[in-house]
């Protein structure tokens, strides 16, 4: 079988959209950093979408329901073209590149990485319906599954099949909840400055979300104990390392690490 060629810019589309996790894909070997790059590009795609800050989100809801529908059989390029018809010139080039993402995924695992995204539109279709209105720790529950924890199941799968290891699916949802926590506390008063938007159950403050968010690192803490593959845990404990700091950060009056404190924290991961 006849290897397929990557898309020689991946990895710049990759750096440029999602740079937590552009240095520890580099990390893996071959074929798996190919596989993780096109599923973390293929997440990004649609993830431009809900994020998109001028469509609204009755187009927003349909389209991502649409490509959640087309992601479930052989992907359709003409097809998936016309669902983007609407907002053909106002999204980037990761989401209008879908399909090349797919395309460069290896076979053996290009069946997990449609099945995520397609899952994953699916539940931001949802929330971008409600108005990302979360009253309750359910609530939250649901929204950082769909849009952090099924990646956390997602990779779990892709050790499975490409490394046979083998990893709790429930602490791997607890890893991505633990990310998209630190993500929601850094970005909260942007959101509800730009968005309207709070991603806090009724009656919780900062400090809730803060429990919230070592509540479930303390579980990807956990994740990674079984993983005894170095590129693959190099991979795992970067964004953790980084999530754990940046809460340090924020406890501590600031926004976000230091771009030194990041290097620094790359190379000490990197030397364990």
């Amino acid at each position: 079988m006849t290897e397929k060629k990557f898309p020689k810019d991946a990895l710049r589309v990759l750096k440029e959209t999602s740079r937590t996790f552009y240095i520890p894909i580099t990390f893996l070997q071959k074929e798996l950093k190919h596989t993780v790059a096109s599923a973390y590009l293929a997440l990004r795609a649609i993830d431009e979408i809900e994020d998109h800050p001028t469509v609204e989100n009755e187009i927003k809801f349909t389209i991502l329901m649409q490509i959640s529908e087309l992601l479930k059989r052989p992907f359709n390029e003409k097809e998936y073209l016309q669902i983007l018809e609407p907002v053909k010139n106002k999204i980037p080039e990761v989401t209008l590149r879908l399909g090349e993402w797919l395309q460069a995924c290896p076979e053996s695992t290009l069946s997990i990485v449609m099945d995520t995204t397609s899952k994953m539109a699916f539940g931001m279709a949802k929330w971008v319906k409600a108005n990302w209105q979360i009253h309750t720790r359910e609530d939250l529950d649901d929204y950082t599954y769909y849009v952090a924890g099924l990646v956390g199941v997602m990779l779990s799968e892709l050790w499975e099949v490409s490394a046979d290891i083998k990893t709790d699916r429930e602490l791997a949802i607890g890893y991505g909840r633990g990310l998209q926590a630190i993500n929601i506390l850094r970005n909260q008063q942007e959101d509800l400055a730009e968005r309207g938007i709070s991603f806090l159950p009724d009656g919780w403050t900062r400090a809730e979300l803060f429990e919230y968010a070592e509540e479930n690192l303390a579980k990807a803490d956990e994740y990674i104990k079984p993983i005894n593959k170095r590129s693959i845990a190099l991979f795992c404990r970067l964004p953790l390392a980084l999530a754990h700091k940046t809460s340090k950060a924020m406890r501590d009056g600031r926004r976000k690490m230091t771009r030194a404190e990041v290097e620094h924290t790359v190379e000490e991961i990197q030397t364990k």
